[in-house]
């Protein structure tokens, strides 16, 4: 299965309300590891030293310091189209959003209403 659908497969498996994910990619032939490396740059893939596994990959929904979806998936659909295989392993999902509202200044009084009216 190509790399691509196997985050696609990956995403269908994520609950609803996920905020990131952790993956691990493997690349099946570590001759082409630097090839792949400069494809991976636009999703700031990390790699790990001394390790089984290639690089780290952290994935955004909606918001947050990680690549968003669409482009890990077009990314790992460049790597497909150039032939490389891999293995990829979600490691890490993290899900639950808040809802953030800009609290500096306000009275105490204030921040226990918002507090009170969100947990309704």
């Amino acid at each position: 299965m190509a790399l691509a659908d196997d985050f696609e497969a990956v995403l269908q498996t994520l609950p609803p309300d996920w905020s990131g994910i952790e993956l691990d990619l493997r690349i099946a032939d570590e001759l082409r590891y630097i090839e792949a490396a400069t494809l991976l740059t636009q999703i700031n893939a990390m790699p790990y030293s001394k390790h089984d596994w290639h690089w780290r990959l952290r994935v955004a929904h909606d918001f947050g310091h990680a690549a968003s979806a669409p482009t890990v998936r077009g990314t790992l659909a460049l790597l497909d189209d150039q032939g490389i295989k891999g293995e990829l392993v979600p490691r890490e999902v993290r899900s639950g959003r808040v809802e953030v509202m800009q609290m500096w200044g306000r009275p105490e009084s204030v921040r226990q209403e918002f507090r009170a009216r969100r947990a309704q």
